[in-house]
Formats: structure tokens, sequence, C-alpha cells
């Protein structure tokens, strides 16, 4: 599979195969990262974490980027999230429906690092998929 050249699309791979380890050369140490649902993070490890109960929830956890607009140190990327729910996770009770949730993510980029991101989901069309 071919590497993603953009550094949010990097970062959203990796969290998607549970490869944290990668989140050192692609997040900043202070990343501050804003996030629907009480998902928000100040630092890396924090943000780590994140992801390792993300993917520990909902196993095929995929965030597949449609496209990523680049400008100087920012890149915003659209993005549909999809997985199955075995788990509860962000107060989204787990059962094994499967979902898929439309997402942009915006980002600050400082080094070639993200720096500040901002995730701005469709939360509700989540809960209306998981409700009974």
């Amino acid at each position: 599979m071919e590497q993603p050249s953009s550094v949010v699309a990097r970062w959203l791979a990796a969290g998607d195969s549970g490869d944290v380890d990668a989140f050192d050369e692609l997040l900043h140490g202070d990343v501050v990262v804003h996030a629907p649902r009480g998902l928000s993070t100040e630092d890396l490890e924090a943000e780590k974490q994140v992801w390792r109960d993300a993917v520990a929830a909902m196993p095929d956890l995929r965030h597949e980027v449609q496209e990523v607009v680049a400008q100087g140190d920012v890149e915003v990327a659209r993005v549909i999230v999809t997985g199955t729910l075995h788990r509860d996770f962000a107060g989204v009770p787990g059962g094994g429906k499967p979902f898929h949730m439309n997402q942009v993510v915006f980002c600050h980029l400082e080094g070639g690092k993200i720096s500040e991101a901002w995730e701005v989901a469709d939360v509700a069309s989540l809960d209306d998929q998981m409700s009974p």
C-alpha cells in the first residue's frame, strides 16, 4: 500500500493500524487535539491513549481520507470514518453495530509535525446509527 504523503493522512493511517509509536514522528510532544465527545487531548501521550482505546473498541476502525488541502503550515482533510463499535467508546455504547461518519480534520503544522488539530465529526449521525 502506498504511504500517504500528507501528515494528517499519515497520522490517521498510523492510528487506524494501532501504530501509535509512529505519532512520535507526526505529532509534537505538546500537541493539542480538539475533538468531540470528550476526546480532546493536550499532549502526545494522551493522544496515543485515545487511539489505543479507539482501536480496542473498534478493531476495524478506518479513516478514509477523501481529499487533503494544504496551504503553508495548514492541512485540512475530509474523511469518512468507518468501523464496528464492539465496546463502549466516548460515551457511545458498544453493541457490535457498524457505522460510517463524515469528519473534517484541520491541522496546524510546525516543522513538519502537527502542533494543533481540530476534529469536526458528524456525531449526530453516529448517534442515529447506534440507537436501537
